[in-house]
């Protein structure tokens, strides 16, 4: 890949993850230390009992302190810091301990707040305003800023979205001295949760992991024409683990996998839209999926192994239709098989570096062994750290800190260790400065009824239809998330679009699992389709055709969701919503459901590729298209009809005798 493609693809991520800077001088060893605590101190809370009114403050300072440190006011300012951002860093330090050092009488007087209250919590929210912007771009403050105008001119407002509206002291009360603000429950998720995964992440990166995982995909599917798509596919799976991002997972794929793609037959478009279309795989793929996830974990009231056992099955879907358009890919092209050079086998590879595995299931079974999700990650950590002294190139801590060979001091601070405690609370900072801004949307919705008066808008102009209601909904969640992270995407739309579902009658845990994967879909829907575009930079193809090469891939997946909500035997796909209601569940529904769903994804995938048996006649596409929407859409008459169009569909191409040629 050329120097000026992977700058491109790093600029993707950089707009996803914020334009760090690059420090030198004493700065940068300051904020590597400044990250460490950080890191540590997060370590500490899982295991330590920590207030959560001291907990979530805390937090929120680290993440604002290191924000102003790491991210520049604008592009002229990048790799320095000016004294502007050490004003902000120092006052960030000041609102956090007042409130702390405030105790119960801070949070008692929220609804009538002090002069010196109201100073300090209007600079907190400028402050979360600023490290958002500063993180994620001008689009996720601006919203903030309309939900805050929202509370503030109520009275104001047309029908029927007036209400009584709130004076200033009021809001920042709720924002500032309560925990239903900016430390409400997305900071909750963001500092008990998300950090702890963000670090366990790093550890497995900087262990070497995600190389392995690259290396056993070529070697488990290379050789065969399918071998390519299957190994950007297998590998996407495994390295949604280490980076918990989209765009991340398709840069580091896309790196490694684009001139195989490119040697089997691709072309540019096609191979970035499989490689964005794997990457978006990895923020749905236990036992990490995104960040979203832990946050339906707090709204939900419910363990995050539920959260788990509800992703199975969807993502075991999401993965058949990428493997199937592969299958279909091969045929289609009329790839080759080509030779990728000396590989190590699959048994070798596993008998060095097999080890990393046993990080990633840990998680699970330390949850199966009844640990709560934050004793689970912490222990898995360990996992990690010890696991990787196994040898010598994967130790995070370098061997000779046990010799005695050279300045410990400096091979501790330039070990892996070292970077990936670093490397895990920078890669928090812009999910969290998210979550600060979230809670403030939340508390807005919280304080003025929004998200009711919304649902019931929602219903209204449904007419009071459960499929219609499911459509507007699922628009609502992809609109958003044209502008903003999956994860503000799914917080925003979790508080004013689920509560519309789970009025007409769907389960709680349905309503927010549909949400959540519509709200992965902002990775892939222009104009902010970060992951396409990334891909497309490192292909070289255009970042538009790319767009729509990854929804061709991805869209029979995404219909899926739809089987949540609008019938009682799409719970099975999710399993029945938890580990305690499996005890009771209808096996053989669940299995009829799931492979309902799978023929449904199969027909679909063969319908937009125009490519079953043999290529599909005009009339054959439309009868897979509209088989895979009937099988999508629960009830026994869909069935009998979507089987009923497969099976004719199919006839029709065996009995025709010369297959077609691409």
């Amino acid at each position: 890949m050329s120097d000026e493609a992977l700058h491109k693809a790093e600029a993707y991520v950089e707009a996803e993850e914020g334009a760090a800077n690059k420090l030198k001088g004493w700065l940068q060893p300051f904020v590597v230390a400044a990250a460490f605590v950080m890191s540590a101190f997060h370590l500490y809370t899982a295991y330590a009992i920590v207030p959560t009114q001291t907990l979530r403050p805390v937090h929120v300072a680290f993440v604002l302190c290191l924000t102003f440190l790491v991210f520049p006011i604008g592009k002229r300012f990048r790799h320095r810091v000016m004294w502007w951002d050490w004003l902000a860093v120092a006052l960030s330090i000041a609102i956090v301990t007042y409130a702390i050092h405030g105790g119960d009488d801070f949070t008692d007087r929220n609804t009538s707040p002090l002069p010196w209250d109201i100073a300090f919590g209007i600079a907190l929210i400028v402050l979360v305003l600023e490290a958002m912007r500063r993180t994620n771009g001008w689009i996720m403050p601006v919203i903030t800023a309309a939900f805050i105008a929202y509370a503030l001119f109520g009275p104001y407002l047309p029908a029927p979205w007036t209400h009584k509206g709130y004076e200033v002291g009021r809001l920042v009360g709720v924002m500032y001295m309560t925990l239903e603000g900016i430390f409400g429950v997305a900071i909750d998720v963001s500092s008990s949760l998300i950090i702890l995964f963000t670090i366990f992440g790093a550890f497995l990166q900087h262990s070497g992991a995600g190389k392995f995982f690259i290396d056993f995909s070529f070697s488990a599917m290379g050789g065969k024409p399918t071998g390519a798509g299957r190994t950007v596919v297998l590998a996407s799976f495994l390295l949604g683990g280490p980076s918990g991002s989209g765009v991340a997972t398709t840069v580091t794929l896309g790196a490694v996998s684009y001139p195989m793609l490119n040697k089997v037959g691709y072309d540019k478009n096609a191979a970035g839209g499989l490689l964005a279309a794997g990457g978006l795989g990895a923020i749905i793929s236990p036992p990490v999926l995104g960040a979203a996830a832990f946050l339906i974990a707090e709204f939900l009231k419910i363990s995050y192994l539920d959260v788990l056992l509800m992703a199975v099955i969807p993502t075991l879907l999401f993965y058949l239709a990428l493997f199937l358009m592969v299958e279909i890919d091969a045929r289609k092209y009329g790839m080759r098989e080509v030779d990728f050079g000396k590989l190590e086998s699959v048994w070798t590879l596993s008998r060095k570096y097999g080890f990393h595995f046993v990080s990633l299931v840990s998680i699970v079974a330390f949850m199966l062994l009844g640990y709560s999700p934050v004793l689970s990650v912490f222990w898995a950590t360990v996992v990690s750290l010890a696991t990787s002294m196994l040898r010598r190139d994967t130790a995070l801590l370098p061997y000779e800190l046990f010799t005695g060979r050279g300045s410990m001091v400096k091979h501790l601070f330039q070990s892996p260790f070292v970077k990936a405690m670093e490397g895990g609370s920078i890669g928090v900072l812009n999910v969290a400065a998210t979550c600060a801004g979230a809670g403030i949307i939340v508390g807005v919705v919280t304080l003025t009824g929004l998200g009711l008066k919304f649902s019931s808008i929602v219903i209204d102009y449904a007419g009071g239809s459960l499929l219609l209601t499911a459509i507007y909904t699922a628009l609502v969640v992809w609109i958003v998330g044209l502008a903003v992270p999956v994860t503000a995407s799914y917080i925003i739309c979790a508080v004013i679009a689920a509560p519309a579902l789970i009025k007409l009658g769907v389960p709680d845990f349905a309503a927010h699992m549909f949400i959540f994967y519509y709200a992965v879909l902002s990775e892939v829907s222009p104009p902010t389709a970060l992951s396409p575009f990334a891909a497309a930079a490192i292909t070289g193809g255009d970042p538009y055709k790319t767009t729509l090469q990854c929804w061709k891939y991805t869209v029979p997946a995404f219909l899926v969701p739809f089987m949540f909500v609008l019938d009682a035997s799409g719970h099975g796909l999710l399993l029945m919503g938890s580990v305690k209601a499996l005890g009771n569940a209808n096996w053989l529904g669940i299995a009829e459901v799931t492979l309902t769903a799978a023929v449904g994804i199969a027909a679909l995938a063969a319908g937009f590729q125009g490519w079953a048996l043999k290529k599909t006649t005009a009339i054959e596409r439309a009868m897979l298209v509209i088989a895979g929407v009937a099988l999508v859409y629960p009830g026994w008459r869909a069935d009998v009809l979507g089987l009923g169009l497969v099976a004719v569909a199919l006839a029709l191409q065996a009995l025709r005798k010369a297959p077609q040629r691409a």
